[in-house]
């Protein structure tokens, strides 16, 4: 009896808190409207842009599953004082949408080194190794050459584009790394991280790869300044603190080296967002920003004084960039949308997703869709929902609007399907309204108990826009969105369809002299 007065007198507490819709929605004309606007923009698309691509910008958002997508949508509408549901992120104006499958060639659920080689290399590979085929083996040094696959920014750069690479985690982490490297564990970004026997047999850590590989990349930025210093060098911004010193055992300063290479060549190392800032990009023509030791901090928690956001960061790439007249290709990740999801941190990782948007939307005004073919995708996805019947307006972060029917105990409408969010308090479910379960570190309570929670398989959306960006349709296999974004640039394996004398990128002649042929046919017959 006692439950079932607790479990009314909930319901009844949240009917008179239940936020009202507006009152135009009950009106089947806004409706109608609504959907006739959208019609008629879809109709639009008829007419495809077949412009060839002059600039090339990929958004990867790590761990940014459909369930996030739609999750940062509603939170950037209630950081703007609406519902939530009906707002629209800059992604979701993209005029194509398509789906990914994200496995592994040997991971069901794959991880993002494997990843990042299909959707930057061209090629599916084995979790846990970046810029390998699938013939080369997990932390077996021996197995990589002869085995490497080169990327779409080095496909570019060979191009003569000007090629960036802007990320909120390590620029030597999983994601950038398939960029530039050939390493057979992405866990090597440093020499301090590898096996004696990978150094004794010529294997090369991820970090000096970053600086060897393609020794001109123009514009780096992100955290992972530890890897780039000798052991136990003090770091610039952390001096007392031991664990974010330098990471190299041979010794080598890789910052101080690229410094001197680039020193006649309007090359600038910046550490902090007043630095950065400070910059005329007309005067830049190389930048590497090292913002942290390791991972950039979580946007919910960045100093707004001395740590640039991803849209600054993505602001001044772009302006550095585009001034080669042969155009650019950039990557940018918005990589803690991930950790936060691993850490069961729900409200971590949702701003960082809603953050990258705010970088997408950035990159738009910077750019035309005239000229540039921009892709907003994932990796892949997290055990991450939320549910519960919860009314329209509901707080992203607040609770379902009723209690548990089996232990009569609250519950938030975001859950982990594993995570370190999974607790017992005597022997039963921790009750939720007892903690602070809209604070920015809480862990959503998850179904099965581990230190992280983990990647999903499902298959992640990929939003396009630009210069044939309808070739991203249906469903296809990760590999496939490098291929199409050099088609569409005329960069890489096939170029035969470009017309050099134009702006546009043309059917292959082949096609062309067939729809010649069977022109001719029809007037003769």
């Amino acid at each position: 009896m006692t439950a079932l007065l607790i479990i009314c007198f909930c319901l009844i507490l949240g009917s008179l808190g239940k936020p009202q819709f507006p009152e135009q929605e009950k009106d089947p004309k806004f409706w109608n409207a609504w959907a006739q606007r959208t019609l008629k923009n879809a109709l639009t698309l008829q007419e495809l842009n077949k412009n060839k691509a002059k600039n090339l910008i990929l958004f990867l958002g790590d761990g940014m599953g459909v369930p996030t997508v739609t999750a940062a949508r509603i939170l950037k509408g209630q950081l703007n004082g609406q519902n939530g549901e009906e707002t629209q992120l800059e992604m979701d104006k993209f005029p194509f949408v398509s789906l990914s499958k994200t496995y592994n060639t040997n991971a069901q659920v794959p991880d993002s080194a494997g990843t990042a080689t299909a959707y930057l290399c061209g090629v599916k590979a084995n979790e846990g190794t970046v810029g390998v085929s699938a013939a080369a083996v997990r932390s077996q040094c021996n197995t990589t050459q002869g085995n490497e696959v080169t990327s779409i920014l080095k496909w570019a750069k060979d191009a003569g584009k000007s090629v960036g690479i802007v990320t909120t985690t390590r620029v030597n982490h999983a994601t950038p790394s398939a960029a530039y490297a050939h390493c057979v564990d992405r866990d090597w970004y440093s020499d301090n991280e590898m096996p004696a026997e990978a150094l004794q047999a010529g294997c090369k850590d991820i970090a000096r790869q970053l600086f060897e590989n393609i020794p001109n990349i123009d514009v780096i930025m992100g955290g992972g300044r530890k890897y780039m210093f000798p052991k136990n060098t003090s770091d610039v911004e952390y001096p007392n603190i031991l664990k974010h010193s330098g990471t190299r055992k041979d010794g080598r300063n890789l910052v101080e080296e690229w410094v001197d290479r680039m020193k006649n060549k309007k090359g600038h190392y910046v550490w902090n967002k007043t630095q950065l800032l400070s910059l005329n990009p007309n005067n830049v023509d190389y930048l590497l920003g090292l913002f942290e030791p390791g991972d950039m901090t979580y946007d919910l928690e960045r100093n707004t004084e001395s740590d640039p956001s991803l849209t600054d960061m993505v602001d001044v790439a772009i302006k550095i960039l585009k001034k080669n007249p042969s155009g650019f290709y950039l990557l940018v990740e918005g990589g803690r949308i991930d950790h936060g999801h691993h850490e069961g941190k729900a409200k971590q990782a949702l701003h960082e997703a809603v953050e990258m948007d705010r970088a997408i939307g950035r990159a738009g005004l910077l750019t035309s869709d005239h000229e540039t073919l921009t892709i907003v995708t994932a990796d892949h996805s997290h055990v991450f929902s939320f549910g519960g019947y919860t009314p329209r307006g509901n707080t992203i972060f607040g609770l379902a609007p009723m209690l548990s029917d089996v232990d009569q105990k609250p519950f938030t409408s975001i859950l982990y399907g594993n995570g370190p969010g999974y607790k017992v308090i005597n022997g039963a479910r921790e009750n939720v309204s007892t903690v602070e379960y809209k604070a920015n570190n809480y862990q959503a309570q998850a179904a099965v108990p581990l230190n992280a929670e983990t990647h999903g398989g499902e298959d992640v959306a990929v939003f396009a826009k630009g210069p044939l960006a309808h070739l991203l349709h249906g469903v296809h296999e990760q590999n496939y969105i490098p291929h199409v974004m050099a088609y569409a640039a005329c960069i890489g394996q096939n170029r035969e369809h470009c017309m050099s004398s134009s702006g546009s990128a043309g059917l292959r002649p082949a096609f062309s002299i067939v729809a010649t042929i069977l022109s001719a046919a029809r007037l003769l017959c």
